[in-house]
């Protein structure tokens, strides 16, 4: 079983969101991975954002510079 560490968790409103997120974090060299959204979350999209919580300040310009609407940013232990 893995370790839970701190995270910064972004929700999305669409899967659509979700990956293209995703696919600006990899263009981006951001550091994260797509997850399942914790239960502790409510949101539209069952897809997640997890990264550093580092990176919290810079996924949120990045995400409103690109038009990426999300549902939430939080930091949990996942």
């Amino acid at each position: 079983m893995r370790k839970s560490c701190l995270r910064c968790v972004v929700a999305f409103h669409t899967t659509a969101g979700a990956m293209a997120a995703e696919q600006l974090c990899h263009r981006e060299d951001l550091e994260g991975r797509l997850i399942s959204v914790p239960r502790k979350i409510t949101s539209d999209c069952g897809i997640a954002w997890s990264a550093p919580p580092e990176l919290r300040e810079t996924l949120e310009a990045r995400f409103q510079e690109a038009g990426i609407e999300t549902a939430g940013f939080y930091e949990l232990l996942v």
